[in-house]
């Protein structure tokens, strides 16, 4: 079994409309069984985040996001500064901005992160994704994937 230099993290709470796009898109890409690669789920806390993430060459995140202009279903493959950005922010009050800097001065960040973006419409109680968004899952998985794939090539697994 080769060890997992890659981790898939899937960033959400299913009970919150759209905020369960992070989880969704996990499940999907955990069902591929991707050597090399672990898939996680974590509702955003940062110890959490950096309890998963820590050691990797690669991190990839899928996270709901709030833009304005909204623009429901949106998925954009980017880097961390995207969640940086006025306009854009995590659907969660503390994440991935709040895990980056103590896991800095921890030492607990992977090699690199890449951020699957994607713009939602509802974050109220309940479970479901709106049509939007839930018809965004495969083309966030697909993004997922092709940036495994180009990554796998420039890392090599741990031993």
């Amino acid at each position: 079994m080769t060890e997992p230099w890659a981790v898939v993290v899937g960033v959400g709470n299913e009970y919150r409309g759209d905020d369960g796009i992070g989880p969704a898109v996990a499940s999907r890409i955990e069902n591929l069984h991707m050597p090399g690669v672990l898939v996680a789920i974590s509702d955003g806390e940062p110890t959490s985040l950096l309890d998963i993430w820590t050691g990797f060459d690669l991190a990839v995140v899928i996270d709901a996001v709030r833009c304005v202009p909204p623009v429901p279903g949106r998925v954009r493959l980017t880097d961390i500064d995207l969640l940086r950005r006025a306009g854009t922010a995590s659907s969660h009050s503390l994440g991935i901005r709040d895990a980056l800097p103590l896991g800095r001065v921890l030492g607990r960040l992977p090699a690199r992160i890449v951020v699957v973006a994607v713009d939602v419409a509802c974050l109220e109680p309940g479970v479901g994704l709106s049509e939007p968004v839930a018809s965004a899952v495969p083309r966030a998985a697909e993004a997922v994937v092709g940036e495994l794939r180009r990554s796998e090539r420039t890392s090599r697994p741990r031993t």
